[in-house]
């Protein structure tokens, strides 16, 4: 990955809004596959080449194909993989349960695609021609686009482990180590295409509020830390400059009360192959954190990837915010490891709406903006 040598770079997450036709033809491939399939793929072939057009108008130097043609970040799995027959688990909850009106208020924003059936097989590619036609469109956008760099998603085993349970694996352990060996597949593919590979990782942070909140933190440290073993095994052969991972604690509007505190968890996050940690610092509950950089010395070549850019909420952040957040960073980990990110993506659902499209872009626009400012300040100091 490119440092910030000369000014701060820009990327965002991973997931940006579809258009409305994209949307109703994922519903529609869900509920019939391969009945509306030339038609979707024609719209998210449109959706991708205006979402590329888009970053690049907003600014943004690290871009993506905004996961156009996915349900989600982890559950288009399914359609690719064999061994999930098992009995599908209930909706993931919109809100916490101590907070009904939030819950009832949240479900609006359910995503339309709530099937998540449990692992009762053995794990293993039944269409990783699906896989690798992702690949390919996602390179196809690239042509004659000026970007710094490209970056593609996928998510680590811990993570779909974490949506899909195991029914069939002796132990957890066994089942998330399967698959890595099955996943290692898609992550060369997306490297040897060109990409930056971005490994979603939120189970790390996101198993502590969800399941194991009662257990120990010494006991739960030592769940993820197996997570981060099974994703340095899958990606074992990959560069860790052509890789980063994004950490965090869901992307929806929660309370985050009970989210496990960063610095609890950042050193065995930083044992991950990844060069790069993407991570939420501008939500109401781990802006704070980048106080602990004081602290915590950060390996080296590792880069930092801080969300700058609230992408539950639809203010608009003033590029001075912005600028000030990213100057924090600078002043504890050095300008050159540090990259503007934002904290999740703004379309991690298909058809779940939090933040209107409209301003999604008027963010990452004062995200570009921002990031310009600070590296104006940065390189200034230096002179």
């Amino acid at each position: 990955m490119k440092r910030s040598t000369d000014r701060i770079l820009t990327t965002h997450t991973g997931s940006l809004p579809r258009t409305a036709k994209v949307v109703e033809l994922l519903l529609a491939e869900d509920k019939n596959p391969g009945a509306r399939k030339a038609e979707l793929d024609a719209a998210v072939r449109e959706a991708v080449a205006q979402v590329v057009a888009k970053q690049v108008e907003c600014g943004l130097d690290v871009i993506n194909d905004g996961e156009q043609g996915r349900t989600d970040y982890t559950v288009h799995v399914l359609q690719r993989l064999t061994g999930y027959d098992g009995p599908s688990a209930p909706p993931m909850g919109t809100g916490d349960d101590e907070f009904p009106e939030l819950a009832a208020q949240l479900k609006q924003f359910a995503s339309p695609f709530q099937r998540r059936p449990a692992c009762n097989g053995p794990v293993g590619w039944k269409d990783f021609a699906a896989a690798q036609a992702d690949i390919d469109l996602a390179k196809a956008a690239m042509a004659g686009v000026k970007a710094e760099e490209w970056f593609m998603t996928s998510p680590s085993p811990g993570q779909i482990a974490r949506y899909l349970k195991n029914n069939f694996y002796k132990t957890d352990e066994e089942y998330i180590y399967a698959l890595a060996d099955v996943m290692r597949r898609e992550y060369l593919a997306i490297v040897e295409a060109g990409f930056i590979l971005q490994l979603d990782c939120p189970d790390l942070a996101m198993l502590r509020h969800m399941v194991y909140l009662d257990l120990p933190l010494a006991s739960y440290r030592k769940i993820i830390a197996v997570n981060v073993a099974a994703l340095n095994h899958a990606v074992r052969d990959i560069p860790p400059e052509r890789m980063r991972m994004h950490v965090c604690w869901g992307s929806t509007m929660a309370p985050r009360h009970t989210d496990v505190p960063l610095k609890d968890i950042v050193d065995i996050v930083l044992t991950g192959r990844p060069q790069a940690v993407s991570f939420p610092a501008a939500n109401g509950r781990h802006e704070h954190e980048w106080k602990i950089w004081r602290d915590v010395k950060l390996p080296a070549g590792k880069i930092i990837i801080p969300g700058v850019i609230d992408s539950t909420v639809n203010t608009v952040e003033h590029p001075e915010v912005v600028s000030d957040r990213l100057l924090n960073f600078a002043s504890v980990v050095g300008r050159e490891n540090v990259i503007a990110g934002v904290d999740c993506g703004f379309g991690t659902f298909a058809g779940r709406v939090q933040v209107d499209s409209k301003i999604v872009w008027m963010k990452l626009a004062s995200l570009a903006e921002g990031a310009a400012l600070a590296s104006k300040e940065l390189w200034k100091r230096a002179a």
